[in-house]
C-alpha cells in the first residue's frame, strides 16, 4: 500500500471522507496548530492552502486533484502500489 500524507486543517473534510470511503489509510498532518508542519508544507509545495495530498512523497495537489484522480480510477492504482521502504 502506498504511503499517503494529508496536510490538513479543521475544515478539510472532503479529502478525508474520500480517502476513507476508498479504504485508503493516510497520515494526517494538521497544519492549523503546528507552525513547523505549516513551514514543511510551504517548503514541499510552495503553497499555504490545505488540503495538500502526497502519495509516496509525490504531491498530487488538493481535493480537486484527488477527486479527479478518483474519477479517472487512477487513485486506486496509485494507492495500491507497493511502498519501497528499503526493507
Amino acid at each position: 500500500m502506498a504511503r499517503v500524507q494529508l496536510y490538513t486543517a479543521a475544515s478539510c473534510v472532503r479529502a478525508k471522507r474520500l480517502l476513507g470511503a476508498r479504504g485508503v489509510p493516510f497520515d494526517e498532518i494538521d497544519v492549523g496548530s503546528d507552525p513547523e508542519a505549516r513551514a514543511d508544507l510551504v517548503r514541499r509545495t510552495g503553497r499555504r492552502t490545505v488540503p495538500q495530498i502526497f502519495i509516496d512523497g509525490r504531491s498530487i495537489g488538493g481535493f480537486e486533484e484527488l477527486a479527479a484522480l478518483d474519477a479517472r480510477a487512477e487513485l486506486a492504482a496509485l494507492t495500491e502500489e507497493d511502498v519501497d521502504d528499503g526493507v
